[in-house]
């Protein structure tokens, strides 16, 4: 693999903080020195010029201006296109953490600490719900949205071992105690009709992913479309489209 210039990597959630600050780790423990690690919501990633000669991309999908020689894409998104250029490493049964790991661990850079990083990072990303383990998990991702990716990285100062069990965990699971039951009781007395089988769901505070999932579990939702909109950042927002049946996906396509 050549050098990479620079780590470019998903600036929302856990799984592209982690997945990144493990490429960086490896990268720097191949090349030596220090190699910057750059985090992008998506409207400011999708307007980004690449005039690196060599990068390596986490937890952002595969597309033609990314494949080129030089440059390794980490990813479980999928994708329509097929590179030709590019190193690829996809599995959409995997998170980008679990799959940068998996290179960390080529490399005998491992150790228990990150292995219970990546498996939470990846039971949180998917949404295993049956893992015991998932109530941790989604503190630990409500971490990344609620503190943000560069101040967690300025608290985490290179060690991101620092981010298991860090002591504003203890932030996190007193919201979620307190702040959930009356985001969820908010939500299901703010739904309303757009169309047959599609409704609108108005969200207030709490973790929205699984207020929204606690709402399909009410056996009068199993037919139905919920669909959402959150505030990602100053300038963003981000509509979401969830079901029981599958017919999220069509929904989604269709707006």
């Amino acid at each position: 693999m050549q050098k990479p210039e620079i780590i470019l990597t998903h600036e929302s959630d856990l799984d592209g903080l982690v997945s990144g600050c493990l490429l960086k780790r490896l990268a720097e423990h191949q090349f030596g020195g220090s190699i910057p690690l750059a985090a992008y919501h998506l409207p400011p990633w999708q307007n980004r010029q690449m005039v690196e000669h060599a990068a390596w991309v986490s937890d952002l999908s595969m597309e033609p201006r990314l494949d080129r020689p030089g440059w390794m894409v980490v990813d479980h998104h999928p994708s329509p296109h097929q590179p030709k250029h590019a190193r690829y490493h996809f599995d959409v049964k995997e998170c980008a953490a679990s799959l940068a790991y998996q290179l960390v661990q080529q490399h005998g850079l491992g150790n228990e600490q990150l292995d219970t990083l990546v498996h939470l990072t990846k039971v949180t990303d998917l949404f295993i719900e049956s893992d015991p383990d998932f109530e941790r998990a989604c503190d630990h991702a409500e971490l990344v949205k609620t503190y943000h990716f560069h101040p967690l990285m300025k608290l985490l100062d290179g060690q991101l071992e620092r981010l298991l069990n860090h002591p504003l965990l203890e932030v996190i699971r007193i919201k979620r105690q307190v702040e959930d039951p009356m985001g969820l009781e908010w939500a299901r007395g703010h739904t309303r009709e757009l169309a047959p089988g599609v409704r609108y769901v108005d969200l207030s505070i709490g973790n929205h992913n699984l207020i929204m999932n606690q709402l399909l579990k009410d056996p009068a939702m199993e037919d139905v479309v919920l669909l959402s909109i959150a505030r990602r950042s100053p300038h963003q927002f981000g509509l979401s489209a969830r079901s029981r049946n599958g017919k999220a996906r069509e929904v989604a396509s269709q707006l």
